[in-house]
């Protein structure tokens, strides 16, 4: 999925022709601190409310083009993954989107990236989830997709987070049912290191001991 394909029809860039008071109302009604300034449907850059309100309050005779702005953008090309980083790194609510011509082609607010996500990782679908912790070395999706479908189920979504100074990391699955105390059993048996899970219909403790208590108890 690209930038372009979540692009927001309903919030209205600013001009560079726009008043002050004009521009703040407007970010008042969207609820949002920033808005795109356009001059010939050119990004000028990413207006701050605080910006705004300050030149309001000094009365000065201040354009919006001469307002502190920042030159943060993505082209519609670029894949949502970039979209979410760009929104982490800048603290934004509204990142502009522009073509390769540097033409202004609209915005996406931060409610359309969550919405995007929540798509992505099927969250709107039910499902267990399980969040493994292994070795960056051992990090075989081909593997854990086997030991999954091998009790018949499948990984609807998965993603990796890993961790500063460290040859850890958190792998979190996505599955398509519910009852996933067999699958966690399998990732255990497989020393895997369940560090949690969610939405699972049976009462199920991933601790390592009282899974080898059961074994034992049924190798007696």
């Amino acid at each position: 999925m690209t930038a372009k394909e979540i692009v927001s029809n309903s919030i209205y860039p600013a001009k560079t022709s726009d008043s002050l008071r004009a521009l703040l109302s407007r970010m008042q009604e969207y609820r949002v601190e920033h808005l795109p300034l356009i001059r010939y449907n050119q990004l000028v850059g990413l207006i701050h409310e605080d910006d705004v309100i300050a030149a309001i309050d000094r009365k000065d005779d201040s354009k919006l083009k001469d307002l502190p702005h920042e030159l943060i953008y993505i082209y519609e090309n670029q894949h949502i993954y970039d979209v979410v980083r760009l929104f982490y790194i800048h603290q934004l609510d509204i990142l502009p989107v522009i073509d390769e011509k540097q033409y202004y082609v609209g915005c996406i607010t931060i409610h359309d990236v969550l919405n995007e996500v929540a798509m992505i990782t099927t969250s709107d679908e039910p499902g267990g989830i399980i969040i493994l912790e292994v070795n960056n070395r051992d990090n075989s999706l081909s593997q854990i997709a086997q030991i999954v479908e091998s009790d018949n189920a499948q990984i609807m979504s998965s993603y990796a987070r890993s961790f500063p100074d460290s040859t850890r990391m958190e792998i979190t699955l996505k599955l398509n049912r519910t009852d996933i105390a067999s699958i966690v059993a399998s990732f255990l048996r497989y020393d895997y290191e369940v560090k949690a899970t969610f939405n699972d219909v049976r009462v199920y403790d991933t601790s390592r001991d009282r899974y080898e208590q059961l074994l034992n108890y049924l190798n007696m």
